[in-house]
């Protein structure tokens, strides 16, 4: 019998930022396939057929030929297992609700072993992800059984546990959308939008601009309505009781019929509308009471009409949904929770977490449906005649979305009443006859305000189309011309690269900001050391950005960071790059000559944005190579002047940086724009030109005024115990 195939899987890193594989987070693993070097897909007798019968979605994957379709022409026409893998992981994030596709896998220097890299959103997920994509793939070559079923859910679950909210994960895309960075601050859905001084935060619908105190109001629903009714918000009439026979006394004195709350409450549990009897008055009190946080209860007018959420952000409504009521029909045979499984739980709108827009409904777990059926004299368990309808819920239910409909008067109620209270972003809900006719000319009016309002039956509403509501709340946070970023300087290499980081951090600091530095002597904050070890690596770069007192970052970024953890940000406004050259510790990521190092050092250059400015060694041949994978603009800096590529970068009216009669020239074009002697350098930053030139160049890149330049260079000390910051 001919042996079974095996793949082990040697390492697994999670490289969190721009890598040598892609701008975004990925997974790379080190997998052995063992024989299967010798027996590549098309040898494999069975297995093309029995892969896709498992997964049938990967028909779609694209894969080099670029087409849907492409990967399946590769199988067919023969590849080898670790790319298959590749494709199975990304395959199984998928079905698991994490949509990714991106993936790459390299052959190593050793036979057999690969590099694979994939795209995945939670390292935990993509780590679990591989292994059962490994198991999987084995499955297949050597016909065994594998319980695909019971991979995903257990993927799906962690998905849920792990990931972002959709209404978190729907806002930080749209930040994206808008080039805003992001960084998850907490294994919850409490996200950074931007960097340093310039980040805001949101914790789902909360941002850092939502008032405390107005969250207290908001869920003080009688504080909430006296002061919207003060300031000519419409509310309806009620007061505040704290026993039944109260609740009772002031329905009569209301009018019945009646709507009792808590006075605390939210997401409409413990409401109980259009109440007439005293029984049901008394019976609804203990409900809200007991769904309250508090000892009083809220009786109000019932007004007649459908519930609204009216979805406020800043000054105005940017989404709108209705409620609509919930009915059974009888069959003569299944009792109201039957009732309820059969002709309600089955809509696919419906299921317990924040990705449905409806909840399940199971009659005999909820109190207001109790309730709701004790009024008409039923139980969950009665069992209604055929064609017999059974009203289930008044409320809720609000995910239809109106929000074309919503008429001016309507949605300048709503904003009002999202001011009068204080939230940047709110939740209003109204009761209306029609959302498309005036105010005034009906009977609505605005019945809570809710701090940190859902946002799904917006995004994914049950009925209608999907509201951009994340964008608002970024447009929200971010003005049309702010993008979250601070001026951030990135400096790879080999040559002094932990010095020039030091200098470039001074120059800014003496331009009048505040400073964060992340190198290999330490993580320093104007100046200040605040960690003495190594920090040129991941962890320490997002100390640095997620400071909100930091407005400029500089970092060191070594090969090995780049190939083990990746770059800190995403984005750059400069980097250096001092040169290419190949050492003996990349020999631990199968990095072995000057080209493969070219790869790594490129991320550098790759990262920096349009607006950009790379700074290169126009000395160092492959450095001057990434000049055209820049997409901002260039600045050569090289002791000669007569170096070919800064002659012919200066004569396309480029920026130049080189010694010259014992100076650092800066020269834009033909024009010279300064001189800067060594003579009046300290000897240790003169007898290291290039090192200077390369901060300078980075400076200039900043638009750092050449004056004060100049006065860092005299200031500046190599030394932190004596630099003075």
């Amino acid at each position: 019998m001919q042996a079974r195939k095996t793949i082990e899987i040697l390492r697994v890193t999670h490289l969190r930022g721009p890598n040598i594989w892609t701008y975004r987070p990925v997974i790379e693993a080190w997998v052995d396939i063992g024989d299967l070097e010798d027996h590549p897909s098309n040898t494999l007798p069975g297995f093309y057929e029995r892969l896709l019968a498992m997964l049938p979605g990967l028909a779609e994957h694209e894969c080099s030929p670029g087409v849907p379709g492409g990967f399946l022409q590769r199988l067919q026409e023969g590849t080898w297992a670790a790319h298959i893998l590749e494709h199975v992981t990304l395959e199984l994030q998928n079905l698991a609700g994490m949509r990714t596709g991106f993936g790459k896998a390299r052959s190593t220097s050793t036979r057999g072993v690969y590099k694979v890299a994939f795209r995945t959103r939670q390292e935990h997920v993509g780590r679990a992800a591989l292994i059962a994509g490994r198991d999987l793939l084995l499955a297949a070559i050597n016909d065994t059984a594998f319980d695909l079923a019971k991979v995903v859910e257990d993927l799906h679950d962690m998905v849920d546990d792990l990931c972002l909210g959709p209404s978190t994960a729907h806002i930080v895309d749209a930040a994206t959308a808008r080039r805003i960075p992001s960084v998850r601050l907490t294994e919850g859905n409490l996200v950074q939008l931007g960097y340093g001084a310039a980040q805001r935060r949101i914790w789902t619908a909360e941002t850092d601009q939502t008032s405390a105190i107005a969250e207290e109001i908001a869920s003080d629903k009688d504080l909430t309505k006296s002061l919207l009714k003060a300031c000519g918000v419409p509310v309806p009439e009620g007061e505040l009781v704290r026993s039944a026979e109260k609740a009772w006394e002031a329905a009569q004195e209301l009018g019945v019929p009646v709507v009792l709350k808590p006075y605390d409450g939210n997401h409409g549990r413990g409401v109980s509308l259009d109440l007439r009897t005293q029984s049901d008055v008394e019976a609804a009190y203990h409900l809200a009471h007991r769904k309250g946080s508090g000892s009083s209860v809220i009786v109000e007018k019932y007004i007649a009409g459908n519930e609204h959420r009216m979805l406020v952000v800043g000054s105005k409504v940017v989404a709108a949904a209705c409620g609509q009521t919930l009915w059974v029909t009888g069959d003569g045979v299944s009792n109201i929770d039957q009732l309820a499984e059969s002709q309600i739980n089955t809509d696919p709108r419906r299921g317990s977490g924040e990705k449905f827009p409806l909840n399940i409904v199971i009659p005999s777990n909820t109190g207001e449906i109790i309730l709701e059926l004790e009024r008409a004299g039923l139980t969950a368990q009665s069992v209604p005649a055929a064609g017999q309808k059974v009203l289930i819920q008044r409320n809720g239910n609000v995910a239809f979305d109106v929000t074309d409909k919503v008429h001016p008067s309507i949605a300048r109620a709503a904003a009002l009443a999202a001011r009068v209270v204080g939230l940047d972003i709110a939740g209003v809900d109204m009761v209306l006859e029609d959302v498309t006719r005036p105010l005034t000319a009906q009977l609505g009016a605005v019945i809570e305000v809710n701090a940190s309002p859902g946002l799904l039956a917006h995004i994914k509403p049950a009925d209608g189309p999907g509201q951009p509501v994340g964008k608002a709340i970024v447009d929200h946070l971010f003005p049309k011309d702010k993008d979250g970023r601070i001026p951030i300087v990135g400096i790879t290499g080999s040559l002094h690269t932990r010095r020039i980081a030091r200098l470039v951090a001074w120059l800014v600091h003496i331009s009048g900001k505040h400073v964060g530095l992340a190198c290999s002597e330490g993580l320093y904050l104007d100046g200040r050391q605040v960690d003495a070890g190594d920090c040129a690596h991941w962890e320490a770069g997002q100390r640095i950005l997620i400071n909100r007192s930091v407005q400029a970052a500089v970092f060191e970024n070594p090969s090995r960071m780049i190939l083990g953890e990746g770059l800190a940000y995403d984005k750059c406004d400069v980097g250096v790059v001092t040169d290419v050259s190949w050492h003996d510790g990349l020999t631990q990521f199968d990095i072995l000559d000057d080209e493969q190092t070219y790869k790594v050092a490129r991320t550098q250059v790759d990262v920096i944005l349009p607006s950009g400015t790379a700074v290169l060694n126009a000395a160092d041949p492959q450095a001057v190579e990434m000049a055209e994978l820049c997409d901002g603009k260039v600045i050569f800096y090289a002791l000669e002047p007569t170096l070919e590529p800064l002659v012919r970068h200066r004569d396309s009216g480029e920026r130049v940086v080189y010694l010259q009669d014992q100076a650092i020239v800066l020269a834009h074009g033909q024009n010279v724009i300064a001189t800067l002697p060594l003579a009046t350098l300290k000897p240790a930053k003169a007898s290291k030109p290039d090192l200077v030139m390369a901060a300078v160049a980075a400076a200039w890149a900043l638009n750092i005024p050449v004056e004060l330049i100049s006065a860092g260079l005299r200031t500046f000390e190599s030394s932190h115990k004596k630099t003075p910051y």
